[in-house]
């Protein structure tokens, strides 16, 4: 991302964006040349335009031959679980050719080629496992009666089949850990891991087109299901670490294990004995890493993915960011608050806070820094800002995609619902970031600093696709099609730009997609782990009983054991991975406290979201330090000071539904302005500065507690909290307290 300056005749260079939406190379990416660029560029935009076929329902033929039907059909014609297998091992086999599994090697070390030559019976014997599994399906065609019972059939799968997969993907794993390449190279190992990830799908498909899925978690389930399962998971772990780190990873190797220990455990943990063929004939079906997770990531996710890379080859992405410099730059402290506007505008098409950080945090963390931020707040205002683009409606990253899955609530339900959420999120920052200008006696840029606001308003036709995107959800289209059509009218939008989009900036477009996929695919199934383990072991339901049992002393203590549970779980996760796994976990004993479902997910995937931001496991806040160069540790406890309001607004949902706009539109706008005013007393509070002046350490209190009297939402509380406010107006105009010096040198002023 770059900021180009044009000269003015003042010889002033205000800040014109470009760039902003490019996909930062992260350093174990591979970063081929010549045929090998060829190869896989073309791999990936082909896999994502196959997605993109298959879900507006063109058949393989169609695909394949041209013969092109316009009609959006409802219906899928690839068999649901084969296209999610599809879905999966086609990101699988990307991810290992273009992520290394460890760093390239520097100037003064040798590349370990000896590592490739030892791979090469590895790969002979994943393209064996391969082989028999096509072998298998010419087999069952021919009327071979195929199930777990008969032993010529349990030779075949586990010699023939299962052991030369799990030896090769074993092997290959490890290999990858110490094989250093040139970063244009491509390794045998992860060749490997490619050709096991093919295996294991060529089989699944062959296996569960016999209807043998039926079979699944009985004596009659063939092994090689099992040894498949257990290849495919040990496969999207993998991945995983090298494209999302080992938080996540280490989470799933702990739910793994419960599996088999959990018949030791006391108490609510304790879980029946289960044999490992049984558990993973499980997994690997529509209850585990074909459930929910992955469901959502092959069809919504996928088709936004799309869109926001046919949105970056058009550059809306750098409209956006000078857009939102034209507007708020002016505003004192003006970098932050573009922050909070920009980040808003590309976390909601972005399906990771900490991907945000990057995309915009290399900008506007600088500006911040310069106008008199330092570098913690700067990088805490970026941080939180943007954590609160992933429940920014319509699109809300990936998360709100899970919950229309998870729940069957309507997509354009659940969008609408997370307007006033989304709005009390970016209130409340905008308010702490004021005040923190206010307290510091910023500026705000000045106009030939910034890009002018007319120039931007002729160019606001980039905003039609995010248009057509909401007229055609509200309109009663499905996700798939309202996202097509906005697809189609990003590149048709374009060409009012001078940055025309021809056939290969499409084709340009749907390689970055691939790319740009294959991250929360993998996040997804390791996710999709999780979720299989919860559901096969029931520790769900039985956390559920424990929320029961605490809500008979308290059902506000039961809310805030829910929100522990949900930030500790989505803690180094992902916001999908870490809303699917409290939903699995949380969400289903919250309903049984009778909280509405709505309102029970939207509780868990708000901590999901804000455990970006919480210590001491904060992925946005680390990403922002690592960008502002401050502590990560005392960044990820500023935005959490500054996204404090979003920890009170989930027990709003509670108190008051109308703020789900569940309610009559008089109902709905008293919640949100008093809510509004609520979060303001809550930010006056912690920042210290209210009415143009500091606030003494008692009056803060009487702030905060005025802030908490309405979140209730009811008249009484609100008027209490409004009387209390009031009161602390008065206290401070006439008697004018100061903060103490001791308060002053702990910063608490």
């Amino acid at each position: 991302m770059t900021a180009r300056t044009d000269s003015t005749p003042e010889n002033v260079t205000p800040i014109i964006v470009e760039g902003v939406d490019q996909e930062p190379v992260e350093s174990n990416r591979r970063l081929f040349t010549g045929v090998s660029l060829a190869v896989i560029a073309t791999i990936m935009a082909v896999y994502a335009f196959f997605h993109v076929a298959a879900l507006n329902g063109l058949s393989l033929s169609a695909m394949t031959w041209g013969v092109l039907d316009f009609e959006f059909l409802p219906s899928m014609p690839l068999e649901t679980w084969n296209f999610r297998i599809v879905h999966l091992a086609g990101a699988l086999g990307l991810g290992f050719l273009i992520y290394a599994g460890c760093g390239f090697p520097t100037s003064t070390q040798k590349e370990s080629r000896w590592i490739d030559w030892l791979s090469i019976p590895l790969l002979l014997a994943a393209l064996f496992a391969f082989g028999m599994a096509i072998w298998f399906a010419i087999d069952i065609a021919g009327g071979a009666k195929w199930n777990g019972i008969d032993k010529t059939i349990k030779f075949r799968e586990t010699w023939l089949y299962g052991a030369p997969l799990m030896v090769s993907t074993v092997c290959a794993i490890i290999l990858s850990w110490f094989h250093k390449r040139d970063r244009a190279a491509v390794t045998m190992p992860d060749v490997v891991l490619a050709v096991c990830a093919m295996a294991v799908a060529a089989y699944l498909i062959v296996i569960y087109g016999t209807l043998m899925r039926n079979a699944t978690g009985t004596p009659f389930a063939p092994i090689g299901i099992s040894i498949a399962a257990v290849a495919g998971t040990l496969l999207i772990m993998e991945l995983t670490r090298r494209v999302a780190g080992l938080a996540l990873v280490v989470i799933s190797a702990i739910f793994l294990g419960y599996v088999f220990i959990g018949h030791n455990l006391p108490g609510f943990l304790n879980s029946p004995r289960v044999t490992w063929e049984r558990f993973f004939s499980q997994l690997y079906t529509d209850t585990g890493i074909l459930g929910p997770t992955t469901a959502v990531s092959s069809t919504y996710i996928i088709l936004f993915i799309i869109f926001a890379a046919f949105l970056q080859s058009s550059k809306v992405g750098d409209y956006f960011v000078n857009f939102a410099f034209a507007l708020a730059g002016r505003a004192r402290g003006g970098p932050a608050k573009v922050a909070i506007f920009a980040s808003g505008l590309m976390g909601m098409i972005n399906g990771t806070s900490a991907g945000n950080v990057v995309a915009t945090g290399s900008l506007t963390i600088p500006l911040m820094k310069k106008v008199g931020y330092d570098k913690k707040t700067a990088g805490a205002i970026e941080a939180a800002a943007s954590t609160g683009g992933q429940i920014m409606p319509p699109i809300m990253g990936a998360g709100a995609f899970i919950m229309a899955e998870i729940t069957g609530i309507p997509y354009a339900e659940i969008a609408i619902a997370a307007i006033v959420p989304a709005i009390l999120y970016f209130v409340s920052i905008y308010f702490m970031v004021d005040l923190e200008a206010a307290k510091r006696a910023m500026r705000g840029m000045r106009d030939d600093e910034l890009p002018k606001v007319v120039q931007m308003l002729k160019q606001v036709f980039l905003f039609i696709p995010i248009l057509i995107l909401i007229i055609a959800l509200f309109m009663g289209y499905s996700v798939i099609r309202a996202g097509t059509l906005a697809i189609v009218s990003a590149a048709v939008v374009s060409w009012l730009t001078p940055t025309r989009m021809g056939i290969k900036d499409v084709i340009k477009a749907f390689e970055n997609a691939g790319q740009m996929s294959i991250q929360i695919i993998a996040v997804c199934g390791c996710a999709g782990i999780i979720v299989g383990v919860i559901s096969l072991t029931g520790v769900g339901a039985r956390f559920s009983n424990v929320l029961l049992d605490i809500a008979d002393q308290s059902q506000l203590l039961a809310l805030f054991f829910a929100m522990c549970i949900s930030i500790l779980l989505g803690m180094g996760m992902p916001t999908t991975a870490a809303y699917a796994v409290a939903a699995s976990v949380v969400a289903p004993g919250l309903v049984a406290l009778g909280i509405p479902m709505l309102t029970a997910h939207f509780f868990v995937f708000y901590f999901a979201v804000v455990s970006a931001i919480t210590p001491p496991v904060a992925l946005a806040s680390y990403a922002a330090a690592g960008i502002s160069g401050a502590n990560a540790m005392e960044t990820s406890t500023a935005s959490f000071k500054i996204g404090i309001a979003a920890f009170i607004v989930p027990f709003m949902f509670f108190y008051n539904a109308a703020l789900l706009m569940d309610g009559t539109w008089w109902q709905v706008l008293r919640a949100s302005a008093t809510a509004v005013v609520g979060v303001y007393f809550l930010s006056a509070g912690v920042q210290g500065w209210f009415f143009g002046g500091r606030t003494v350490w008692f009056l803060r209190i009487g702030l905060v507690v005025a802030a908490l009297l309405m979140i209730e939402g009811g008249w009484r509380t609100d008027l209490i909290g409004i009387a209390v406010a009031a009161g602390v107006i008065a206290i401070q105009k006439i008697f004018n307290p100061k903060p103490g010096a001791t308060l002053r040198a702990t910063g608490m002023d």
